[in-house]
């Protein structure tokens, strides 16, 4: 389908405006197709907050609009935040798909969907984190492998039933060190 520039800059203002995703003609708005070849689609995300680390101290700061959303966490020793690593956001980095996992040229050529490296297609990331404390619309947690202001995406509690390890876990040899 052909959009023409006209079109597609009206479409942006409107799902900007909105902020939000809706479908016209098997369209999704505000997530354009931008290479017809690949079909790569793009999607917008809002920050929740943000990462605040000072004196070894690590606190999330929520949003005061996604304050609400803390309701309830208290009750839970432990959460999953989703961050973004803002600091490796350029196109070359997106690309890299493959790293000696931790830095180290030591461990074999590895895919970053088996390794945790920051540089991946999405910089989304992940850390368990315990709950010390949640004041207001601040969370302050044990640790996080985050910059100081890196964007928290999402906060899910740890439910040990859903979120608990299986018996029978395996890793690769470079990861037992």
């Amino acid at each position: 389908m052909k959009i023409s520039r006209r079109n597609l800059v009206v479409r942006s203002l409107a799902t900007i405006s909105c902020g939000a995703f809706y479908k016209v003609n098997n369209t999704i708005m505000g997530a354009e197709t931008v290479n017809d070849n690949e079909n790569e689609t793009f999607f917008k995300l809002y920050p929740v907050g943000e990462v605040k680390r000072q004196h070894g101290i690590t606190k999330l700061r929520i949003f005061d609009k996604y304050s609400y959303a803390l309701k309830g966490l208290e009750d839970f020793s432990h959460a999953i935040v989703l961050y973004w690593f803002d600091r490796n956001d350029t196109p070359k980095k997106r690309n890299i798909l493959q790293v000696h996992p931790r830095g180290n040229n030591k461990n074999p050529l590895t895919g970053v969907f088996a390794c945790r490296a920051p540089v991946r297609p999405n910089l989304i990331a992940l850390s368990l984190c315990k709950v010390l404390s949640i004041q207001n619309e601040i969370i302050t947690v044990d640790k996080i492998d985050a910059f100081d202001g890196s964007p928290v995406l999402d906060i899910k509690p740890y439910i040990p039933s859903i979120d608990n390890e299986s018996e029978d876990i395996r890793v690769p040899n470079w990861l037992k060190d």
